[in-house]
This record gives C-alpha cells, sequence and structure tokens, in this order.
C-alpha cells in the first residue's frame, strides 16, 4: 500500500485568530491541488475560529496536545473530547518542546497516545534526540526507548503518525542531510516492523520534523522512508504552500 504524504504545520505558541484566518485564507488556494494531506496544529484557544477558516478547503485542523483523562482537575489541559467537538483530528504528542519545558516523559506520551486513539485522534508522536545524544552514538538507543515505551499497548500502529524532529535541528536553522534523516527514519521503520510487524510499519507515515522548509524539502520528501514533514517556522507564513506541493 502506497503511503499517502502527510505536510503538518505546528504553530506553537504563534499567531491570534486574526493572523491565522488571515495566513489561512492566503493557504487555501495555493493547496488546493495538493496531493497529500494537509493540517495545521494551532494554539487551543485558536481551534474553533481556525477550523471555521479552513472549511472547504484541503486543510485540517489540528491540536498541540490532548490529555489522557477524559475530564477532571487538570488545570490547562484540554480534553480530546473538547477538540472531537470542533473537528480536531489530529494531535501532536511529545513534542521536543514540551519534553524540554514541561515534563513530558516516555510515559506520559504513551498515555496520551493511547488515549488519543480510544478517542478517534490521530496521534502525531514525536521522537527525536538530542546533539550530545548524536554526537555520543546514542540516536538509536534513544529511539528505541522513545517507541517502546511511547507506543507501549499500541494495537493498531497504522492508525498513528510519527514525526522524526532530530532536537538540534529545531528552530536552529540546521537541518539533517537528507541521508542522515533517511537513515535515522528507516531505523524508526525498522523498529516498528519488529514491534509491530514488517507490513504494518511500511504502513505507517513518519514524518520529519526538523526544520523542513521551501528549500530542502523536495530532497527530504524524496526520500524513501520521509513521508511528510511536521514544520515548525515555515508553517507560519505562505512559503507553507511551498512545502505541501512539493512534488510540483
Amino acid at each position: 500500500m502506497a503511503r499517502k504524504p502527510f505536510i503538518a504545520g505546528n504553530w506553537k505558541m504563534n499567531m491570534t485568530a486574526e493572523s491565522g484566518k488571515e495566513l489561512i485564507a492566503q493557504l487555501k488556494p495555493l493547496v488546493k491541488e495538493a496531493k497529500c494531506n494537509v493540517a495545521l496544529c494551532v494554539p487551543a484557544i485558536l481551534i474553533p475560529a481556525m477550523v471555521k477558516a479552513a472549511k472547504g478547503s484541503k486543510i485540517k485542523i489540528g491540536a498541540q496536545n490532548v490529555h489522557f483523562a477524559k475530564s477532571g482537575a487538570y488545570t490547562g489541559e484540554i480534553s480530546a473530547d473538547m477538540l472531537k467537538e470542533y473537528g480536531v483530528k489530529y494531535v501532536i504528542i511529545g513534542h521536543s518542546e514540551r519534553r524540554q519545558y514541561f515534563g513530558e516523559t516516555d510515559e506520559t506520551v504513551n498515555k496520551r497516545t493511547l488515549f488519543a486513539l480510544e478517542n478517534e485522534l490521530t496521534p502525531i508522536v514525536c521522537v527525536g534526540e538530542t546533539l550530545s545524544e548524536r554526537e555520543n552514538g546514542e540516536t538509536e538507543k534513544v529511539l528505541l526507548k522513545q517507541l517502546t515505551v511511547g507506543l507501549n499497548g499500541v494495537t493498531d500502529v497504522t492508525k498513528l503518525v510519527i514525526a522524526y524532529e532530530p532536537v538540534w535541528a529545531i528552530g536552529t536553522g540546521k537541518t539533517a542531510t537528507d541521508e542522515q534523516a533517511q537513515e535515522t527514519i528507516k531505523y524508526i521503520r525498522n523498529t516498528l516492523g519488529k514491534i509491530f510487524g514488517v507490513k504494518n510499519a511500511n504502513r505507517v507515515i513518519i514524518q520529519y520534523g526538523g526544520s523542513m522548509n521551501a528549500q530542502n524539502c523536495k530532497g527530504l520528501m524524496a526520500q524513501p522512508d520521509i513521508d511528510g514533514g511536521l514544520i515548525g517556522g515555515a508553517s507560519l507564513k505562505p512559503d507553507f504552500a511551498t512545502i505541501v506541493n512539493f512534488d510540483k
């Protein structure tokens, strides 16, 4: 089965309702012929307005996190029911910034992932190593733990997306070479094959998430195991459409 490419933007803590609506209005005609799936994962407070702005277009609206409880005393969190009420399909889980600044662990990534799947949301599960881990030759060790613990208990891995985001390449302007990205994502797919079976692993969408932009997207997307991108800064401007239309 051919894997359909998936380009997702991560707005992080950027944009307002007005600037977001303006950007989506600019993007809609630019991505209407896209051959890939397209999403923008926006701050929770912007979801209702962005869903309305993107209506009738190729663009789906996603969230940047989801809690692992249905409801309760979890100040500042957002539930699956809240997201589903607005038609949210995708949710980023375990982004390196959540791990670095907000105490996210492989164990909490696992709990959020399982709950998202139970609620028919598509998790975009982020994995990746720091610069020191790469320089110390620990990339595969780190990824193995993140995948083994983070996906523990998942019964159908084809219902989620993996985003490989080398932490050293996020927001730094540094990007893994096409070959580095392919080599590491191939390792991720092989690891999924050992856990879930090769047939299932070959159906999983794996994105590259380390400073993919309009200039380097074609080379990265030409790699056999790279199925898309999780795009940060480049998703905040109309150039995002160039990445979505990488095949043109």
